[in-house]
């Protein structure tokens, strides 16, 4: 019987798990990993795959089953964060975008970051002026197709290529007079390296915007960037906050924290509330991660960090990895030949096609097209649609804002239809972060108000994971009450325990710590300054002669009474 469970054991332990990662261009990697691999191992397999060296700025995303977004932690065994039956899919994906796309030492790392950017354009997370996305758009068509061919590019080429989600005429005639007149000549290394030094000066580069709420119950969207934390709602950036202000992060439940010390010793607290306590500590992680990457010096500044200060309630999380200083500095220290780059035949996108893939929109029923504009602002380019936190493609969340006079205000304005939505089926959907009904409808009606649009969301990730069926058999056989719940139901009532179980084990402790000093107090010999100063006070001397005297006599009595009682029998 031993050595069956010897041999069942090895097996679990030998046992082989399959992988798929969407890599930027939508290739996959496929691989298998060991049960107790952790995360840094299959991210050195993929930069090994991409021939990267320059790997700090990226990660490995996954969705769970309750549709919420996790980075794959490097120094956790892969299978213990997943909670979905193998084999697993993840994405590769920037994690921290460079403060200076520029000054990337390797043409391999800048074409990732502009895959990256070219994705986060489609998508809606890089709002910009019209004239932005025309030459934006026009260094993709340059960096992908070359130079302008009349032989090869009849009159309205542009119109077949999706840049964005939507797309006006005098969009599409602005790219094309751009890549015909302006960029002939240039490499796609020159035109992916333009780019990025565009897309650097626009304000939501690098803004992964997570769905939350203020004190007063308005909608907003979070977001960490490379130069700071950021609060938007509705058409304004309501706070722009430097990393070296932000003194503190922590979140309890669904509510977030963010401390903020700015000049004159002012000190502020801002209070938002996520939809779910999941999707609030994955901002919480986030904000840990971009403030240690892009505020300290070296990676041994980084501490471990607690969520709350009371006991041992909240979650404890350490950044792992290399701060940006750091990276920028072993980055000038790479000396080999520049790797092959693949530019061409990509595979097509699941989400973010590229403009080598047909005619834009040909897959979408006309019925179904519903655009929703957002105006451009000659300023500030406030971020009112995010893949990373709110999609709304359902039908049900798109007619919300399909209100009359819609088509006509778009018609009329030249500076509008830069970027849009497009009705999707909701079967291709994934919450990046899930929003509970009554919130979202909520956030739409004001964000209708504000003029915005629905949020477009990301590439379809595959919800990654595994469950630990071991683990989930022991807190079932623990909690016999969970065994009629969903996985994630017992997973809260447990939680719930574990916290109560805490709670007394702590209030126990101090019983036990206070009863400790209480008798050195009263029964030992010590003379020392703080126990004599607490002896001679009145407080102190009526407990000692009304309270504790008489109780020690009664225990003294009953103790006696229970030793005759023993000797007698």
């Amino acid at each position: 019987m031993l050595s069956r469970w010897m041999s069942g054991s090895s097996r679990n332990l030998d046992r082989e798990y399959n992988c798929t990662v969407r890599l930027l261009d939508d290739s996959e990697y496929t691989c298998t990993i060991q049960r107790d691999a952790k995360g840094q191992y299959l991210f050195d397999l993929l930069c090994h795959h991409l021939n990267l060296l320059e790997k700090d700025y990226f990660g490995i995303r996954f969705v769970d089953p309750d549709k919420q977004r996790h980075w794959l932690e490097f120094t956790k065994s892969v299978v213990k964060q997943m909670r979905a039956q193998p084999p697993f899919t993840m994405c590769f994906r920037v994690k921290f975008y460079p403060t200076d796309p520029a000054a990337l030492k390797e043409e391999i790392t800048r074409y990732l970051v502009f895959l990256q950017i070219k994705r986060d354009l489609y998508h809606g997370r890089l709002l910009c002026k019209t004239s932005d996305a025309a030459l934006l758009a026009a260094y993709i068509l340059q960096a992908e197709i070359g130079d302008y061919d009349p032989g090869k590019h009849p009159e309205g080429y542009s119109s077949k290529f999706q840049f964005f989600p939507k797309h006006s005429e005098k969009l599409e005639r602005k790219i094309a007079e751009i890549h015909k007149s302006e960029l002939s000549g240039q490499t796609p290394a020159t035109s992916e390296l333009n780019f990025l030094r565009k897309a650097q000066t626009l304000e939501t580069y690098g803004v992964d915007p997570h769905p939350c709420k203020d004190v007063s119950g308005n909608a907003a969207f979070l977001a960490f960037t490379p130069f700071g934390f950021v609060v938007l709602q509705g058409n304004k950036r309501v706070h722009f906050i430097k990393w070296n202000e932000v003194t503190k992060m922590k979140f309890e439940g669904k509510t977030f924290y963010l401390y903020v010390s700015q000049k004159e010793e002012k000190k502020i607290v801002l209070t938002y509330f996520a939809p779910t306590p999941e999707a609030c500590k994955h901002l919480w992680k986030c904000g840990i991660e971009n403030q240690a990457f892009y505020k300290l010096e070296k990676s041994s500044q980084v501490r471990t960090v607690s969520s709350s200060n009371l006991f041992f309630k909240g979650s404890r999380f350490r950044y792992s990895g290399r701060v940006a200083k750091e990276v920028m500095e072993s980055s000038a220290k790479i000396k080999r030949e520049p790797p092959e780059i693949h530019r061409a035949g990509l595979v097509p996108s699941r989400s973010c096609p590229s403009i080598t893939h047909g005619p834009r929109l040909s897959s979408v029923p006309r019925t179904r097209r519903r655009a929703v504009h957002i105006s451009i602002m000659e300023g500030l380019e406030s971020l009112r649609d995010s893949a990373h936190s709110t999609p709304v493609r359902s039908a049900s969340h798109g007619d919300a804002f399909a209100g009359p006079g819609r088509g006509g205000r778009a018609e009329s304005s030249e500076r509008v239809a830069v970027i849009a939505d497009e009705s999707y089926s909701p079967a291709d959907s994934v919450l990046p972060t899930p929003v509970a009904e009554h919130s979202l409808e909520l956030m739409l009606l004001s964000r209708q108000a504000n003029g915005a649009p629905c949020s477009i969301e990301e590439e379809k990730e595959s919800e990654a994971g595994t469950p630990a069926a071991e683990a989930e058999g022991e807190l079932r056989a623990l909690c016999p009450g969970t065994a009629g719940l969903g996985p994630a139901q017992a997973q809260q009532v447990n939680k719930f325990l574990l916290s109560v179980l805490r709670l007394l084990l702590v209030t126990v402790g101090l019983l036990f710590v206070l009863l400790l000093l209480l008798i050195v107090l009263t029964e030992s010999d010590l003379d020392t300054a703080f126990f004599r100063d607490i002896r001679q006070t009145p407080e102190f001397e009526q407990f000692h002669y009304q309270y504790f005297c008489p109780l020690r006599r009664w225990f003294a009595c009953k103790l006696r009474a229970v030793v005759n009682l023993l000797i007698d029998t």
